[in-house]
């Protein structure tokens, strides 16, 4: 490897003096001629040098570093995306992401940002899985910010999805095909995530600003799987004919699959004798199955520049603000259709 090219090297190039140099390439104000300056910025080009940005960086107090601790999203492929946003976002502007999955370990965590710390960082993101409230380790620093998930007794700049509004968007869709019962396969977990009330408080706000009366024995749980998504569905199919649902709008797409299970084992088409959503928009599962399936995305890229930006003072943002929320767009594919001719309107009622 050949010997590093020098502003001492640029200087001997152009004719001038070292100092003339660092400050044509730094950009600053001086008396220096445009001549000079096209010059001195040519021999740079042409003999390949290129600032010494650690140098820079001690100069000025920053490591052009961004650390990024989670507690296990780099195995999950739909999050994943988050890692997408925020390393674009550092790039784009001379930083190194470092990147620590803790797998919600508590030690592994407070080390990690010792760690961190101790290599002088710029800025830390604090990242979830999932959309929930955390408790962050004590060593967390107060410029950190977090990401997908909040904190209330420990406030910083935080984003968020959207769940309401996400949950407005797939029911309000139903009813705009001509649905008027839409069932809503939860997760059965005990407390509740947040995602499940926030996306059920979305299709309870579309019931109610359309005027659709709620029937509870549509609002059926399961296992945040594809089995429990099956076992939910089967639940709706063993009511009576006339108070089944039209349409099915689930927590996720793992449970939309298990949804298109039950409904195949029953003889049901999708759509044209039901209509199903998801939520998520997850890889490998939403586009593959057949029909491909409508769904909610989450939007962790978004997320994950967001909060890169904020992190590193691009975007402006206070600790004090309410969690940012991210839209959650609707990905319309194949698998709503109207209702079937003769579908009940509403409990008990025919069409």
């Amino acid at each position: 490897m050949g010997a590093r090219v020098t502003i001492a090297d640029v200087a001997a190039r152009a004719g001038v003096s070292i100092s003339t140099v660092s400050l044509v390439l730094n950009n600053k104000p001086t008396r220096i001629s445009e001549e000079t300056r096209e010059r001195v910025r040519q021999a740079a080009q042409d003999i390949g040098y290129s600032p010494n940005k650690v140098a820079q960086g001690l100069r000025r107090r920053l490591t052009h570093t961004l650390g990024l601790i989670s507690d296990s999203i780099a195995t999950t492929p739909y999050a994943g995306q988050m890692l997408a946003g925020a390393q674009d976002v550092a790039r784009e502007n001379g930083y190194m992401l470092f990147f620590v999955d803790t797998g919600a370990d508590a030690e592994i965590e407070e080390q990690a940002l010792s760690q961190m710390q101790a290599q002088q960082v710029d800025a830390l993101i604090f990242a979830a899985m999932w959309h929930r409230e955390v408790t962050p380790p004590t060593n967390l620093p107060n410029k950190a910010v977090y990401l997908d998930c909040f904190s209330q007794t420990s406030p910083r700049p935080s984003v968020v999805p959207d769940e309401i509004a996400g949950g407005r968007a797939a029911v309000q869709y139903l009813v705009n095909a001509g649905h008027r019962r839409i069932a809503y396969v939860d997760v059965d977990e005990n407390p509740p995530p947040i995602a499940s009330k926030l996306r059920h408080r979305g299709y309870l706000a579309i019931h109610e600003e359309n005027h659709l009366p709620v029937d509870p024995a549509l609002h059926v749980k399961g296992a945040s799987t594809h089995d429990g998504g099956r076992q939910a569905t089967e639940k709706l199919l063993a009511l009576p004919k006339e108070e089944r649902p039209t349409a099915i709008f689930c927590f996720n797409d793992r449970m939309a699959a298990g949804v298109y299970t039950a409904l195949r084992s029953h003889g049901f088409e999708i759509p044209s004798d039901l209509s199903v959503v998801g939520y998520d928009d997850q890889q490998l599962v939403a586009a593959e199955l057949y029909p491909p399936l409508t769904t909610v995305a989450l939007p962790h890229y978004e997320m994950g520049k967001w909060a890169t930006e904020v992190a590193l003072g691009i975007r402006p943002h206070s600790g004090t603000d309410p969690p940012h929320l991210m839209p959650c767009p609707l990905i319309t594919r194949e698998s709503v259709a109207p209702p079937p001719v003769g579908a009940p309107t509403h409990p008990g009622g025919e069409a």
